[in-house]
């Protein structure tokens, strides 16, 4: 298994795998044809606090946010159920919507999967 990360606004391809959205948001003008999803795991995503505060914060907190991103990952479910998923297939893609293709939640969330067990691509 190896779980990878791509921006939802990027083409799909036959090489994604299967591929997850990670926002906890729809992205904008992107209809779910387009996006080629096999599953939504908005519960995923960092809580609706931590999202407005980091959207709000200074890029130079992204440690600040990603250390209370993975403590709300080590308590949810949807996270482990990820694991679960990437576990029964060669390829997962997480996508996001976020312009910052290095600091983002997805980016995150993919090194804590990797943590966790998962082969991840960097």
């Amino acid at each position: 298994m190896a779980i990878a990360i791509k921006r939802v606004y990027d083409d799909p391809a036959a090489s994604d795998g299967v591929r997850v959205l990670v926002d906890r948001l729809w992205p904008r003008g992107i209809s779910k044809e387009r996006a080629e999803l096999d599953e939504w795991a908005k519960d995923a995503a960092p809580s609706p606090e931590l999202r407005t505060e980091w959207h709000h914060a200074d890029a130079d907190r992204f440690d600040e946010f990603a250390a209370r991103y993975r403590s709300e990952l080590d308590g949810n479910p949807a996270a482990r159920a990820l694991l679960d998923l990437a576990g029964g297939h060669a390829r997962v893609t997480l996508l996001y919507g976020a312009r910052d293709a290095i600091r983002n939640h997805a980016a995150v969330l993919r090194d804590w999967l990797g943590e966790h067990g998962a082969a991840v691509e960097r």
